[in-house]
């Protein structure tokens, strides 16, 4: 491996860490839903994504994941705004300026208003305005070597799913469902109606960049790690399909996947085991898993046949930076092994640069880089520092 080309970094998404993006689903939403906080001014990073980079590359990190937001691009039905356009492109050109590697994303989680109010996802036009908003993108994306198309396809079609639950009212199907102190809340099965949608979105805006940009596209997963009770192996076939090989396969021909993995979970003859409270789970209920992320990238380069890999996102919910280090610190070392065995990554980029809204709620701890809510002055951790050295290195 090329140490030196191994991109070393942190991710961020748009709704979670701008404000004030008032025309997406999501600020709509917080609004509905009772239990969900309200993004806001969130940290601010629309108008401090400077200082944001310059933190990182100060620390010795040379690539920042950031995303665009479809709602702020494309405010009503075939309006762009050239003006918002030209600010993503300031973002693309600031990181270059301070030798970050930029890492976009198209699509995370978020989407304008009223393509929700067409139909979202399952609308019959919804590849075509993905396609449409995609093609304008595209003309401010020179220089920039990774595009994601959609982040975590398999999450996103399980929040459709839990909004159609919602919908139509089934039992248990409330906000709840995707909050937790401290509990990993149990996650209703995503729709494979609802991936194969998505899937062909993917392959309509990879066609669209590889003809109009020379970066390499892909998108990007939840990876859950799953492991098999003795006797449950067929179980785990079934389960890892629809949550996770569904959307691999449909990556085999893309030139990298996004991997994306925090913890493990069981799997029994009933199928995924909730994890149970424990003094060592994280903020959000995730059990201490950093040899998930070796699992993950060693599960992902089977399932898709030798795609190569960049970690888009890995770390920890916890308000203790120690315990965040050594999380880290243990996760690369599974992850440095799978490379010595032969799979093909190419970067490293923690999840996340800085302390963010986490869909519903601000009790996340995850960011390299606090910050006050208040005054939104930006305060680095140790493990910042820590993980630039680590990039110095160019390994644990």
């Amino acid at each position: 491996m090329d140490n030196s080309a191994f991109l070393w970094g942190a991710s961020t998404a748009p709704h979670q860490v701008e404000g004030n993006n008032v025309n997406s689903d999501w600020w709509a939403r917080e609004g509905l839903i009772p239990g969900l906080e309200r993004s806001g001014d969130a940290c601010d990073s629309y108008h401090r994504y400077a200082e944001d980079m310059r933190l990182l590359a100060d620390a010795g990190l040379t690539a920042y994941r950031f995303g665009v937001e479809w709602a702020r691009i494309e405010p009503v039905p075939g309006h762009f705004s050239r003006a918002q356009l030209a600010h993503y492109r300031r973002m693309i050109d600031t990181a270059l300026g301070f030798g970050l590697t930029p890492v976009v994303t198209l699509h995370h989680f978020s989407t304008p208003r009223w393509f929700g109010e067409e139909g979202g996802w399952l609308d019959e036009r919804a590849v075509e305005r993905f396609v449409t908003y995609v093609e304008h993108v595209s003309t401010i994306l020179e220089g920039v070597p990774y595009v994601a198309t959609l982040n975590e396809p398999n999450m996103l079609a399980m929040m459709i799913t839990i909004e159609r639950q919602i919908l139509t009212r089934q039992a248990g199907a409330t906000a709840d469902n995707m909050l937790s102190d401290n509990v990993r809340p149990e996650l209703p099965t995503p729709e494979p109606e609802i991936g194969a949608a998505l899937i062909k979105a993917h392959h309509a805006a990879r066609a669209i960049l590889r003809a109009r940009t020379d970066a390499a596209v892909g998108w990007t997963l939840a990876n859950r790690a799953f492991a098999a009770r003795p006797g449950a192996e067929e179980r785990l076939r079934e389960v890892r399909y629809v949550w996770e090989d569904l959307y691999l396969e449909a990556a085999r021909e893309d030139d990298f996947v996004g991997v994306q993995s925090y913890s493990s979970e069981w799997v029994g003859p009933d199928g995924i085991e909730p994890h149970p409270p424990h003094p060592d789970n994280t903020q959000v209920g995730t059990a201490y898993r950093p040899d998930a992320l070796g699992l993950a990238v060693r599960h992902v380069w089977k399932a898709t046949g030798g795609v190569p890999i960049l970690v888009t996102e890995n770390g920890i919910a916890t308000a203790d930076d120690t315990r965040r280090i050594a999380y880290t610190d243990e996760a690369l070392r599974h992850l440095f092994a799978a490379v010595d065995d032969g799979v093909d990554v190419r970067g490293y980029l923690h999840w996340s640069a800085l302390d963010n809204f986490r869909w519903g709620s601000w009790k996340a701890q995850q960011g390299l880089i606090a910050f006050d809510r208040e005054t939104f002055e930006r305060r680095p951790r140790p493990s910042l520092a820590w993980l630039g050295e680590v990039a110095r290195r160019g390994r644990p």
